[in-house]
C-alpha cells in the first residue's frame, strides 16, 4: 500500500518510531505484565530488559536488511532471499495465520474492556464495531494508518506517564492512602520468590508486550531515508524500555507482587487504594486504545504481507490488485475481513481455556517469526564480530523466552499448538515445492 498521491518515501525515522510505539504499545503490557508479575515477583524488570535486549536485536537486523535490500515483503522476502522460495512461503503464512487469531482475541478483549461502560450491549456487536472501524483506518491509506497510529502512540504514553506520576505522588506521601512496605528488597528470595523457573516462565510475557516490531519493519520501506531504520528501533526501543521499567517498578512499591491479578491492568490495582475516581475510566479507554491500535497494525501488516505473497505466486494473483488513488488492496483487504469475521465467530464459540491456548499459540509463532528474521539476517547481511555475538545473544533470549511456555501448565498447550501450526504449514509448503518444481523444469 503506497502513500495516495506520491510514490516518494515520506516519513523521517522519528515519525516510524511514534508509529513503533503505537503498534507495540498494547494489551500484552497493559495486562500481559500483571502475568508476568505473578510469574516471577519483582524479578520481573529484569525479564522486561532481557526482553527488551532480545527486541532490539531482531529490529537491528530487520532495519539493517531493510536499509541494504529494501522489499515489500519485508522479513518473508528475506527469508526468501536467504533460504529459498520455501521459506518465504512459510514464514509469510505463519505470520499471516498467527495475526489473524490475534486479531480476535484483540476485538473480544476489545469488546469486555467496551462492557464496563456499556454492560448491555451484546460482545458481538461490540467486537464487529472495532473491526469495521479498523477497516475504517486501512481504507484511509498508508498516510491515514501514520496519523492514527501517531496519535495512539500519544494516548498511550499519556496514560502510562499519567500513572507514574500519580504513583511518584501516593509514594511521597502526597495522596491519602493505606501504604505498603516495598514488596521487593534486594535479596535474591525476595527479587525471585518462584525461584529461576517462575522467572524462565514469565519470559514469554515481556516479549509479548514488546510484539509489533515486525509491523514497523514492513513499515520501514516508507522512510525518507532507508538507512534510518536502525535509528529509528534504537530510539524507540530505549523510550518504551524506560517507560515500561519506570511504571512497572513504581507498581511494585505500591502493591506487593503476590496481590496483582491475571484479570487486571497491574496499574490500575496498585492506586486501587488511592480512590481516585477518574483512573479506572482513563485505564479502561488506554486499554481499549491500546488493543485497537495494535489491531490496526496487524491488518495493516497481515494485507501487505498477503499483496506480497501473491506478487511471489504464492497466493492466487487477484490479491495483487490495487485500486483508487490511495492503490488500496480491496481483494487483498476482503480476505482479511473474512478471516476478521472468522477470527471473532471462533473466538466467541469456543470454550476461553481453549480460545486461550489458541492465541497464546499465535504469540509464539511470532517469535519462530523473529528466529528466523535472525536466521536470515546471517544469511542476507553476512555479519561479522559483534554484529555475530549480538545476534547469538538474541537467538537464545527468544529460544530461552519460548522453551520457558513448556513448564508452565497454562502455556504448555499453546506451545504444541503452535509446532502444530507449524507441522501443517510445513506439510503445505512440502507439496508447494513440488508445483514450483514442475514449474521451473
Amino acid at each position: 500500500m503506497k502513500k495516495e498521491g506520491s510514490s516518494q518515501k515520506k516519513i523521517r525515522w522519528w515519525q516510524l518510531s511514534m508509529i513503533g510505539i503505537g503498534c507495540i504499545i498494547g494489551t500484552g503490557y497493559f495486562l500481559g505484565s500483571s502475568i508476568a508479575i505473578r510469574q516471577t515477583g519483582p524479578s520481573v524488570l529484569f525479564a522486561f530488559m532481557l526482553a527488551a535486549v532480545g527486541t532490539y536485536v531482531v529490529f537491528d537486523a530487520l532495519a539493517r536488511m531493510t536499509a541494504e535490500h529494501p522489499a515489500e515483503g519485508s522479513f518473508r522476502s528475506y527469508a526468501k532471499k536467504a533460504y529459498g522460495h520455501w521459506a518465504g512461503f512459510s514464514n509469510g503464512w505463519v505470520y499471516w495465520s498467527s495475526e489473524m487469531l490475534i486479531m480476535g482475541s484483540q476485538l473480544t478483549a476489545l469488546g469486555i474492556f467496551s462492557q464496563f461502560w456499556f454492560p448491555k450491549v451484546p460482545l458481538w456487536v461490540l467486537a464487529s464495531v472495532f473491526g469495521v472501524l479498523g477497516l475504517i483506518v486501512i481504507l484511509t491509506g498508508v498516510s491515514g494508518f501514520e496519523r492514527f497510529e501517531n496519535i495512539f502512540a500519544v494516548v498511550k504514553v499519556a496514560a502510562i506517564l499519567m500513572f507514574i506520576i500519580i504513583a511518584i505522588l501516593a509514594i511521597s506521601g502526597v495522596l491519602n492512602g493505606q501504604k505498603e512496605d516495598p514488596s521487593f528488597s534486594f535479596g535474591f528470595q525476595e527479587l525471585f520468590p518462584n525461584g529461576l523457573v517462575g522467572f524462565w516462565t514469565a519470559l514469554i510475557f515481556a516479549f509479548y508486550a514488546f510484539g509489533g516490531i515486525e509491523v514497523m519493519g514492513i513499515m520501514a520501506n516508507e522512510l525518507k531515508e532507508p538507512k534510518d531504520a536502525p535509528k529509528s528501533g534504537k530510539i524507540m526501543l530505549l523510550s518504551l524500555t524506560v517507560i515500561y521499567i519506570a511504571s512497572l517498578w513504581l507498581a511494585l512499591h505500591l502493591v506487593a507482587w503476590n496481590k496483582f491479578s491475571t484479570d487486571e491492568s497491574p496499574f490500575i490495582l496498585a492506586l486501587d487504594k488511592y480512590h481516585i475516581a477518574f483512573v479506572p475510566h482513563v485505564f479502561n479507554g488506554a486499554l481499549i486504545i491500546a488493543g485497537f491500535s495494535t489491531m490496526v497494525a496487524s491488518l495493516y501488516a497481515i494485507t501487505t504481507i498477503l499483496v506480497s505473497l501473491a506478487k511471489d505466486g504464492d497466493a492466487p494473483k487477484l490479491f495483487t490488485k490495487k485500486v483508487g488513488k490511495r492503490e488500496l488492496p480491496l481483494r487483498a483487504l476482503c480476505l482479511t475481513t473474512s478471516g476478521l469475521i472468522l477470527s471473532i465467530v471462533v473466538s466467541l464459540l469456543l470454550p476461553d481455556k481453549i480460545y486461550e491456548y489458541f492465541t497464546t499459540a499465535a504469540g509464539l509463532m511470532l517469535l519462530y517469526t523473529w528466529l528466523f528474521i535472525l536466521l536470515s539476517y546471517k544469511k542476507v547481511m553476512k555479519p561479522t564480530g559483534m554484529q555475530l555475538v549480538k545476534r547469538f545473544f538474541g537467538l537464545l533470549l527468544i529460544l530461552l523466552a519460548v522453551s520457558g511456555t513448556l513448564f508452565d501448565k497454562s502455556s504448555r498447550p499453546g506451545f504444541f499448538i503452535s509446532l502444530g501450526f507449524l507441522l501443517l504449514i510445513g506439510l503445505i509448503t512440502l507439496s508447494m515445492k513440488k508445483k514450483w518444481k514442475q514449474k521451473t523444469a
